[in-house]
């Protein structure tokens, strides 16, 4: 049917159906072949040549289509050496060794050797220094026992933290090169068979990844806060702070184990021992030495992000904006194509009802970035460019990376929690042909019978048949610069749990032939990602007032008020016991062989003035609770001036939550209600201004910061008030 004026609206269910008879989990499937089919790095011709696709696909299905590029400082190696000098000479390090089940894990024409984006170059030769985690606790660990990284090379495992913590903690400690690998016991065989026989790391497999100080402010280090044009004012690379200044490489298991096996030294504490066959040790000696150089090419690159947009009618200036990134380390089966796939059906489904004479009221913009994995260049730099315009017209941005088998999990914006419920319940799992949301709730009831702890909030609400809870947002995909710097709010969403592609991320083996085996079979999950996603975008879309309830946002920030002030009273007691003991106490309670000298010295737990932030909760609270029911009462019965005004007031309130200045020591994120840790890199912290004051006993500014959350919250309730008055 051609689009006529007197088409007749279609309903809701008429339109989901529509998007659905366009998902096909076969063409995902084509589409993820042709798409791995080469390295994708940021740069290389086969991420140049999807880019293209997916545009052609965009026009075919009738979408409005222009690129938005950007040149962005990417250093990619021109060269990586690791050797082993001491006490034997082996060469390690190189590119990863194809596998023959593998197809696509063969064709490295063009892929580009393991390394870590935004490292510091350097050719260095030192001692070597086991840190666990390489992160703060472990290097007061070492400091009790009286060992300095200073001059050495040291050797994290990932995990604990993001892994550009643990070069820049590095270089902090005085270390002069930083090594990470990936160790089995969290990643390779200790959590499934190595791949092939399952979807494990094999001992050669290497985690590529940033280290660009993304805590401080994410995309083109040259640039911060303003779009990475061409004629944008540019920092140096010298200058730029979120560069590092040590070398530093990813490395396999195999080849870390060359290394720890030969440390000497004091063996480490339990926790420290991973899932290799040999005592892990501290090491720091003379014996064991290793040479560590690489060399990159830090000219400009071009980045190239594809924007496709459906305009509104009746509300052409209020944008649901959604997205997923298309390039990836080398093939990115996974992460991020099995997310961009999903997307692409989403695509084609509304780009038919359009064909068919569907006009939605809100515009529609489908994004694909470029620059995701080295640091999110393409978003940031999108919206540092459009930021004046994406708070005035950005309703929302949904954002989805790399797919898989299990359970549905949303993360983000709470007062979207009743939506996604709704679509949840809509849409069925493609394993059990229960609906999404009922296998939500079947997973965390089994998952508490069976012993194992989890989040009760989440175990209430499945034992009442409720929405799933909303959990925060921190970093490491594309909603970064959308929830944190622009104040849009934001929801992040994928199946999980029950695929490994764990053991292949970020390396030659996120394949097509890994996704297809492991991770989500026949695309099942692929096709119900789309139904989900599709969805919610239609929801908001076609909305005469946006479906929004705002009683979890506030529970969520009255849980976290609640969560740091148990910190709070935990800390005043530890310090009352710490101040108690003296250092021949820890002297006598060590052992003799693994002596631990006191812990550093820290400024006492005080009082931190947090009543105004709790009766800023309080007003909050009762806001919510009027606004919503206000909404259910009397929203079928709004007048249209009167959709009209609460849209009006309803629009840009979440930049009620960002702070003029921005937090303590980064600025550029402004969100008083969630940020990502700046010692935990992607996990999210909440009330983070205060919380990370606390935990970091910077008590001024704890109390600063607790004022400042307070204002913004006063602010949101007042302007979710005057919403309420115009319902009412």
């Amino acid at each position: 049917m051609s689009a006529t004026s007197n088409a007749q609206p279609m309903g809701e269910a008429e339109k989901a159906a529509m998007l659905d008879a366009q998902v096909s989990a076969d063409e995902q499937m084509g589409w993820l072949k042709t798409m791995t089919a080469g390295p994708n790095h940021l740069g290389s011709p086969h991420n140049q040549a999807n880019a293209a696709r997916i545009e052609k696909l965009f026009r075919e299905w009738g979408w409005q289509v222009k690129r938005a590029d950007y040149q962005v400082l990417y250093p990619t190696p021109i060269s990586t050496v690791l050797e082993l000098v001491g006490p034997v000479t082996k060469t390690l390090g190189g590119q990863e060794p194809g596998i023959p089940e593998d197809a696509t894990s063969n064709n490295l024409a063009g892929a580009l050797p393991p390394y870590v984006a935004y490292q510091g170059d350097g050719d260095v030769t030192a001692p070597v220094v086991y840190v666990n985690y390489g992160l703060p606790g472990d290097y007061e660990a070492l400091a009790r026992r009286g060992i300095s990284v200073k001059g050495k090379i040291v050797i994290a495992r990932y995990g604990g933290g993001w892994r550009g913590l643990k070069p820049k903690l590095a270089q902090e400690q005085g270390a002069i090169g930083c090594l990470i690998y990936s160790d089995p016991q969290q990643d390779g065989y200790g959590s499934a068979d190595s791949y092939p026989n399952g979807g494990g790391r094999p001992p050669a497999g290497v985690q590529r990844g940033s280290v660009l100080d993304m805590i401080t402010y994410p995309g083109d280090p040259l640039t911060p806060g303003v779009g990475a044009t061409r004629d944008a004012r540019r920092l140096t690379r010298e200058t730029a702070p979120t560069v590092l200044k040590i070398p530093t490489l990813p490395i396999s298991y195999a080849d870390a184990t060359e290394i720890l096996s030969r440390l000497k030294g004091a063996p480490v504490p339990n926790e420290w021992r991973g899932g290799l066959p040999f005592h892990y040790r501290f090491g720091g000696s003379d014996d064991v030495k290793v040479h560590l150089a690489v060399k990159s090419d830090w000219t400009p690159k071009m980045i190239s992000n594809v924007i496709a947009t459906l305009p509104g009618s009746a509300m052409k200036d209020e944008w649901v904006v959604r997205g997923n990134h298309y390039d990836g380390w080398v093939f990115g089966a996974a992460d991020p194509l099995s997310g961009e796939i999903a997307m692409l059906s989403e695509a084609k489904g509304l780009g038919a009802l359009w064909k068919a004479g569907w006009r939605p009221k809100r515009s529609i913009v489908y994004a694909s970035w470029d620059g995701e994995e080295p640091g999110l260049l393409g978003s940031t730099e999108w919206v540092e460019e459009n930021l004046a315009e994406l708070k005035q017209k950005a309703v929302i941005y949904i954002n989805t990376d790399g797919n898989g088998r299990g359970f549905l999990g949303v993360d983000g914006s709470q007062q979207f929690q009743s939506l996604a419920g709704r679509v949840a319940a809509e849409v069925k799992d493609p394993q059990t042909g229960a609906s999404v949301a009922d296998r939500w709730r079947a997973g965390v009831r089994a998952k508490a019978f069976d012993g194992l702890r989890g989040d009760q909030q989440a175990l209430a609400a499945a034992e009442l048949g409720g929405d799933q809870p909303l959990g925060p947002l921190g970093s490491g995909s594309d909603y970064t610069a959308f929830i944190h710097h622009a104040g849009v709010p934001s929801l992040n969403l994928g199946f999980g749990g029950e695929g490994e592609s764990a053991g292949s991320y970020h390396s030659i083996y996120d394949s097509y032939d890994h996704f297809v085996r492991w991770d989500d079979p026949g695309l099942a999950y692929g096709a119900a990602l789309a139904k989900v996603a599709g969805r919610m975008v239609l929801r908001l879309a076609d909305a005469d007032v946006l479906p929004l309830r705002f009683g979890p946002l506030a529970g969520a920030a009255r849980s976290y008020l609640s969560e740091i002030r148990t910190l709070i009273d935990t800390r005043r007691r530890e310090d009352d016991k710490r101040a108690g003991l003296s250092a021949e106490i820890y002297r006598l309670g060590s052992d003799p062989r693994d002596p631990l000298g006191p812990p550093l010295a820290k400024p006492p737990t005080p009082q931190i003035e947090l009543a105004a932030l709790d009766n800023a909760i309080t007003r909050l609270e009762a806001a919510a609770r009027a606004f919503d029911g206000a909404i259910s009462a009397n929203g079928a019965a709004l007048t249209d001036s009167q959709k009209a005004a609460l849209n009006a007031r309803l629009k840009g309130i979440d930049q009620a939550l960002l702070s003029p200045s921005g937090l303590p020591f980064r600025p550029w994120f402004r969100n008083i209600l969630y940020a990502p840790g700046r010692f935990t890199g992607y996990g999210a912290k909440t009330l983070p201004g205060l919380r990370e004051a606390v935990e970091e006993r910077r008590f001024d500014d704890a109390n600063r910061e607790a004022g400042i959350a307070a204002r913004a919250l006063n602010d949101y309730a007042d302007r979710l008030n005057a919403a309420t008055a115009v319902i009412r």
